[in-house]
């Protein structure tokens, strides 16, 4: 008869303040069910769990790490975090029917995702109201926020297999991330560890889709290594909404003494689509061909005196057509990012204190974006660049029930004169281990992106006077989490000044970058967790029951115009996700969500102007099936079960039902 084992955990491992060091007693595995989940895999669940649970139980102590997120310059406990952060888990993801990124940022409330085709293709981003623009995109820490315009922020060459975790930090986020995080920031975090040698998977669906994906990992003496590639490609659901994406990513971690690492990322992303009505909806022929390549080399050495040294490059590719495979409005761009952060981190009896720098360079090539060159470098006739200079201190410290941090960025950027100062302060209280209140105060800043400045074209008119965005955010929340449940609410005021947005007279007019005067956001969230496996495990230790929903009012300078961005945000969105098991080795994983766009879009039938019309109410629902059978893993994804109608932005219509399935195969 086999032995089979269970853990049985003393306390979190080296951390004082973690809770279960605090409690000074042993916790049984039920306690720290929600832990647990974040580190679970969906194809745990197999047809041989009933009969394992059958078999004599032997104890075994162990200790853990207490999960740690970037909601400050280096990583911070989640129990100390006083920003409002979300976590998306590999668990969620691997339970999730999507096939990108995009698809998965959908379920989260506070996230407003703009799609412009099938599953991610394009798609802009944004957090609490803001424009893609104004969210800072992250690879395991490295700024890959594309300052040619925040539509590309996502051409990053990742694949779901790659992630360990998702964070989304809320609001304002300068001190964090940098200058681009004005209304938020977005940090995806790769597998490090050798979790599976082999991983690889192929899917098929309707609209002649097929992807496969491919990922292995291999521990070399002191090195983790990790290659993955895959490639999707589909016809499109409507005209002109075809896509083909390569994506490859290699890794390798190189460990050291005392915790000590190198951490090296290499990628490669390649993507052509139809963009239909993308950007003008008198040109329904539009096509994009994208390429991206990126590198860094990120250091941590020491331990109560960490330095952190952070090198990257990234180039993007873009060629766009406003007629598919013709001459008439076609742009070339090239835009090329380098950067270097240096971290000092010291731990002391006094609190954690970060000292950081970093220089970053942005340069954009173009066949129409930047000022002219006196002479031609192939198709690129323009060139603009610009350096920015941050300089940031923060402090943290605690005592008894306790957590506050303050901290400031200070940056010039050569595009604008002098240098500017964007405080933060921050104050948690923990009244017992399940209980957080927490308030935050902010100011942030973003630079006009190169679109902005310079995109003067047939539909377009920018202007290079621009200012650059101003903001100033407070928030108040509060957390309680126990094994069963979890709930959490926040309220937030922010102020904005000089925001950048496109605004137009009337129908015919051209759209023409603007700074608003003033805009002001409120708004609300709030989510709830219910875990029944954690008490009942007949139910099934990983069914959950997730309901979250953000709500948000959004005033501003308009002066009468048709706005592209301001006017048209997210008030209301809920998200319902329930993960369940259905039989041995059978799980399903529901996803609801309901959702309220305010402004207006001009409608266009046929090439004619119909008018200006409300975004209406729609819900929609997506379902995975997942069966596994030892090292095999076979889903069924039903997107848009009752085949809903409905527009994330004027004229590009979504897609309706959508079925796909696929198989798995994992090598431990």
């Amino acid at each position: 008869m086999n032995e089979c084992k269970a853990f049985r955990f003393k306390r979190f491992l080296r951390k004082s303040y973690s809770a279960f060091n605090s409690m000074h007693k042993i916790v049984n595995i039920g306690v720290v069910m929600s832990c647990m989940l974040t580190f679970a895999h969906a194809a745990s669940t197999s047809a041989q769990t009933v009969a394992a649970e059958q078999q004599p139980v032997k104890m075994q102590e162990e200790e853990l790490e207490e999960v740690t997120v970037t909601a400050s310059r280096t990583e911070t406990p989640v129990s100390q975090s006083a920003k409002p952060v979300t976590v998306i888990t590999k668990a969620q993801i691997e339970q999730a029917p999507v096939q990108s990124i995009q698809d998965l940022l959908i379920y989260a409330a506070n996230i407003d995702i703009i799609q412009r085709g099938g599953h991610g293709v394009q798609a802009d981003i944004s957090i609490r109201g803001g424009s893609a623009d104004q969210t800072a995109v992250l690879l395991n820490g490295v700024n890959l926020t594309n300052p040619h315009t925040g539509h590309y922020n996502f051409d990053i060459p990742i694949n779901l297999s790659d992630i360990e975790r998702i964070e989304i930090v809320h609001g304002p986020s300068a001190l964090i991330y940098g200058s681009g995080a004005f209304s938020g920031g977005i940090n995806i975090i790769t597998k490090k560890e050798t979790d599976a040698r082999i991983y690889a998977r192929a899917e098929a669906g309707m609209y002649a889709l097929y992807g496969i994906e491919a990922r292995g990992a291999a521990t070399v003496g002191r090195t983790s290594n990790s290659l993955s590639v895959s490639r999707q490609r589909s016809d499109g659901y409507t005209a002109n909404s075809d896509y083909d994406i390569h994506n490859l990513l290699w890794q390798t971690r190189l460990k050291m003494k005392d915790d000590s690492r190198l951490d090296f990322q290499f990628g490669y992303n390649n993507k052509k689509y139809g963009a239909n009505t993308f950007y003008s909806a008198m040109y329904p022929n539009q096509y994009e061909r994208l390429s991206t390549w990126m590198g860094s080399v990120k250091g941590s050495f020491g331990n109560s005196f960490k330095v952190i040294p952070i090198l990257y490059w990234d180039r993007h590719y873009d060629r766009f057509d406003l007629i598919k495979d013709t001459e008439t409005g076609r742009n070339y761009h090239r835009g090329d990012t380098y950067g270097a952060n240096l971290i000092f981190r010291y731990k002391s009896r006094l609190g954690v204190t970060n000292l950081g720098g970093e220089l970053r360079r942005e340069e954009i090539s173009s066949s129409n974006l930047g000022l002219p060159t006196a002479k031609a470098h192939g198709r690129y006739t323009h060139y603009d660049a610009r350096t920015s200079t941050s300089v940031t201190l923060e402090h943290t410290a605690s005592w008894e029930h306790f957590v506050a941090s303050a901290g400031v960025m200070m940056n010039h950027n050569t595009i604008q004169p002098g240098v500017h100062f964007y405080p933060s302060v921050s104050l948690a209280y923990r009244a017992d281990n399940a209980l957080k209140v927490y308030a935050a105060w902010s100011r942030s800043t973003r630079m006009p992106t190169f679109t902005d400045l310079y995109y003067t074209t047939e539909t377009h008119l920018a202007d290079e006077k621009l200012k650059s965005e101003r903001s100033e955010s407070v928030d108040l929340g509060i957390n309680y989490n126990r094994p069963l449940f979890g709930v959490s609410l926040a309220g937030y005021l922010m102020w904005g000044r000089n925001i950048i947005d496109w605004v137009r007279e009337s129908g015919e007019a051209k759209w023409a970058s603007w700074n608003l005067t003033g805009l002001d956001k409120r708004g609300v969230e709030a989510g709830l967790t219910f875990r029944p496996g954690s008490k009942w495990p007949e139910l099934g230790r990983n069914t959950t029951l997730m309901v979250n929903y953000a709500r948000m009012n959004q005033t501003c300078d308009s002066r009468g115009f048709e706005s592209r961005y301001s006017l048209n945000y997210l008030r209301d969105k809920c998200t319902v996700q329930l993960n369940h098991s259905v039989f041995h080795g059978l799980s399903a994983s529901w996803h609801f969500r309901i959702q309220k766009r305010m402004g207006t879009f001009r409608r266009y039938e046929n090439g004619v102007d119909t008018g200006l019309q409300p975004y209406p109410t729609f819900s929609t629902v997506d379902l995975k099936l997942n069966y596994a059978l030892g090292q095999w893993q076979i889903h069924l994804n039903l997107n848009n079960l009752y085949d809903t109608y409905y527009y994330d932005t004027g004229n590009v219509p979504q897609a309706g039902f959508w079925l796909t399935g696929g198989v798995g195969y994992t090598l431990p």
